[in-house]
């Protein structure tokens, strides 16, 4: 998974019914202030969460227990204590709108102490009891299914996943010993979020909390990944045989600021390439698109990691990343139809520069790379 730090244990409560989100909607709808007060409408409710309630009631299912824990000491200016429901619907406004405590505190006539602990319970219990829907494959049909789609995608074959980086921008208090560690390449303030992608936008791993001034590449060596693709403990499964009678081993694919390894394959670099080598940097590209579009999508989703946290706990930042990556991956599960109705822009972050790896290419990765551009470019 990479550096998150450890959630909370809860105690159990006793099991509480719960009336369906679609007759629940209607009730907490009506604490709304504002232009929103009247929006009692089911498609208000998939607009203002981005998922179906089928979706959002299995979400709560999984949190119930946590969330539910004295639950009596949460409620709203009027003094009303929250379902489960309520509380959840609170947590994922949090995260999904980005917008401050207050703001969603003003919204639903409650303190933002008490949006910033229901956040926080909701977060603990997501990262505990959803942890199993952030995964790699753990069957050989899995993967297979995995290298099909991607050879569908781009024609490289035997390819297990896109990695890629991105930032999560913040504003760290001046006088913050550690600020310098924080700036980027692009001289912003960030956190950064190493993730592997399958074809179907689905994360099967991620390493978040690195501060912004590690390279891609140091980010990737510090992972528990990197460990255990050196054991020998991942990318270990069926070899492929290509027509040309070569055999290649499983990897994933990066971009350039990546180091070429004997399971990491990355793009050709030089102005004179032949057209086999060509022709492998176009397929690679286009399969490697998935893990921009996989970004796209959780920061619209998840809009808490798109915008500038304002002096955000840079220990519980982490934490925050994965909840929205475990959300991101069950609306993926969930086959989520609202999702199917959305429209994301293909605007990951700012204009950052493209970024090359100075490590030398790994022999077994070259040979590897050979391989492949060979069997692209054969009629």
């Amino acid at each position: 998974m990479g550096p998150i730090r450890g959630s909370k244990s809860f105690k159990k409560s006793a099991p509480l019914s719960e009336p369906q989100p679609s007759d629940w909607w209607p009730h907490f709808a009506q604490r709304f202030q504002g232009s929103l007060k009247d929006s009692t409408d089911p498609q208000c409710f998939e607009s203002m969460f981005k998922m179906s309630t089928k979706t959002f009631g299995y979400i709560c299912s999984l949190v119930k227990e946590e969330m539910m824990v004295k639950c009596a000491n949460f409620t709203d200016l009027n003094g009303n204590s929250f379902s489960l429901y309520d509380m959840v619907a609170i947590a994922l406004r949090r995260l999904g709108s980005g917008e401050s405590q207050q703001s969603i505190g003003n919204l639903v006539n409650v303190k933002k102490m008490t949006v910033a602990r229901l956040t926080r319970r909701f977060v603990d219990a997501l990262n505990v009891h959803g942890l199993h829907h952030l995964s790699w494959p753990s069957t050989e049909a899995e993967m297979e299914d995995i290298k099909c789609q991607f050879e569908k995608i781009g024609g490289i074959p035997n390819c297990c996943g896109a990695i890629d980086t991105t930032h999560i921008l913040m504003s760290v208090v001046s006088t913050d010993p550690s600020k310098k560690m924080w700036f980027d390449r692009e001289k912003n303030q960030t956190m950064t979020l190493q993730a592997i992608v399958g074809p179907d936008l689905r994360f099967h791993n991620i390493t978040a909390g690195s501060p912004g001034c590690l390279t891609d590449e140091r980010i990737l060596k510090s992972s528990a990944f990197f460990e255990l693709c050196n054991k020998g403990e991942r990318l270990n499964g069926k070899q492929r045989v290509l027509s040309e009678g070569n055999k290649i081993e499983e990897y994933i694919i990066g971009n350039s600021g990546f180091p070429l390894l004997k399971w990491l394959l990355t793009p050709y670099r030089g102005r004179r390439l032949c057209n086999s080598e060509v022709k492998f940097n176009e397929m690679l590209l286009r399969t490697h698109k998935v893990a921009n579009e996989a970004f796209v999508k959780l920061k619209e989703n998840w809009k808490i990691i798109k915008g500038v946290l304002w002096r955000p706990n840079k220990d519980r930042l982490p934490m925050i990343i994965l909840a929205c990556c475990i959300l991101h991956n069950i609306l993926i599960d969930k086959e989520d139809e609202v999702q199917d109705q959305l429209v994301f822009s293909n605007c990951r972050d700012l204009a950052y520069r493209p970024l090359f790896c100075d490590s030398d290419d790994d022999q077994n990765g070259s040979l590897l790379r050979d391989k492949i551009a060979v069997h692209l470019s054969t009629p």
